[in-house]
């Protein structure tokens, strides 16, 4: 093997009061990442541009030298789901959200309070793909509130989902949800905006009423009562291809995105969320994460030449605005995945990378448009100690990079 790429989903953060003015990053205690640091170069990333905060979607996209304006979320989650497409079948990202009602337009919680149990949301989903509708559709649920929906037919892409968050290319959050609307004057994208208003209203009537959600009220808890979709598709992305790679991914985006990529790639089965606590999950899927990466790698040392892993925990404290959550989740990582590596890579001549997709500042609880710090371990001879963060990073010989631009400049092309 000859390089090692390592995204932590929403990486980048800013000084937080709670760690002393200092990055969740900067505040750990990250003695292998220092390793790898100081045995190479850092730099910072813009995963797209500046002034610009995309979504993990885009930055993957992005990164892996794709055009991000022709593709859709949608089709890469449902493919990545294990659903079968047609071109013309819509396929759209579902968040299985909180909201006052329809006619509000107001968004109580777009994660339904990340109580909503892996049971309760195969109940729900259940209930939904029993609805009576003019289309044929498939409603999967995949990870806690996540779920994807594909409505079978001839329909147009061209299309705004109902969550305002994702309208105007910002992943900051807005708490407001409206009708799903065509981008174009065309009767198919009319059409199409009108045969998913008509799915989310049924399917409304549903959820609200749905014993799991009325049993949630009365435990004290947000009921998951309303779909927020959004990442509009209906063709097959045409990716670019790296078969020379292989991949430790375990979330539908990503698996979707490798088997697009012609990666080869391992997964394992998400820890089932059983109890109220969304954080006590995370961590068995952290850990679980972190022992599959290292299985993967060190199985395929032989016979890959890249390996691809995407760490998607880092991100949800960011949106949850807790900041001692994110540092411990680095920290743990560090003395697992990264210890792997600092050993491994300096005796196998491997190149290493660590990176995020893009920041999730704790304190805006979404992303922003900050670069994110970029590591590069290539073995060069130490010059001084070095600590992975952002401000070191932004200080670093590496310099400033575009998402575009990554994979090249690190020579993971060749």
């Amino acid at each position: 093997m000859k390089g090692i790429l390592v995204i932590l989903d929403g990486l980048g953060d800013l000084p937080n009061r709670q760690l002393g003015d200092k990055t969740p990053l900067e505040a750990a205690e990250t003695p292998h990442l220092d390793f790898l640091a100081t045995r190479g170069e850092m730099g910072y990333m813009y995963p797209i541009k500046p002034g610009y905060a995309p979504s993990s979607d885009e930055s993957i996209l992005n990164l892996f030298g794709n055009d991000i304006k022709n593709i859709s979320r949608g089709e890469i989650e449902a493919r990545g789901a294990g659903l079968n497409l047609r071109k013309g079948d819509l396929a759209l990202r579902v968040d299985m959200g909180t909201i006052s009602s329809l006619g509000e337009g107001k968004v109580v919680n777009r994660r339904a309070g990340r109580t909503l149990t892996t049971k309760e949301a195969k109940e729900l989903a259940f209930a939904i793909n029993k609805i009576e509708f003019s289309y044929k559709f498939e409603f999967v649920a995949t990870n806690q509130h996540r779920a994807v929906l594909v409505i079978k037919g001839d329909f147009s892409e061209k299309i705004l989902g109902n969550d305002l968050t994702y309208h105007k290319g910002s992943a900051r959050e807005i708490e407001k949800f409206s009708e799903c609307q065509a981008t174009v004057k065309q009767e198919k994208a009319v059409h199409t905006a009108k045969v998913l208003n008509e799915f989310l209203i049924l399917s409304y009537e549903v959820l609200r009423n749905h014993p799991v959600n009325i049993k949630r009220k009365k435990r004290g808890l947000l009921p998951a009562n309303y779909l927020l979709v959004r990442g509009a598709g209906t063709e097959k992305p045409k990716l670019k291809k790296y078969s020379n790679w292989v991949s430790a991914h375990y979330m539908p985006l990503e698996i979707g995105f490798s088997s697009l990529s012609s990666m080869k790639n391992f997964s394992f089965k998400y820890p089932p969320l059983k109890g109220l606590d969304a954080y006590e999950n995370l961590w068995k899927g952290l850990k679980k994460a972190s022992k599959h990466s290292i299985k993967v790698i060190k199985r395929n040392l032989k016979k890959a030449d890249y390996c691809y892993i995407h760490i998607k925990e880092t991100d949800l404290p960011g949106h949850d605005n807790k900041p001692y959550e994110k540092k411990e989740m680095i920290e743990y990582l560090d003395k697992t995945l990264f210890k792997f590596l600092a050993r491994t890579a300096p005796m196998k001549k491997i190149k290493v990378v660590v990176t995020g997709d893009h920041s999730t500042p704790c304190k805006l609880k979404g992303h922003s448009d900050d670069p994110v710090p970029v590591l590069f371990y290539n073995g060069e001879i130490p010059k001084g100690k070095k600590h992975f963060s952002e401000a070191e990073a932004r200080k670093g010989k590496f310099g400033r990079v575009f998402g575009k631009d990554l994979i090249k400049k690190i020579g993971f092309l060749k």
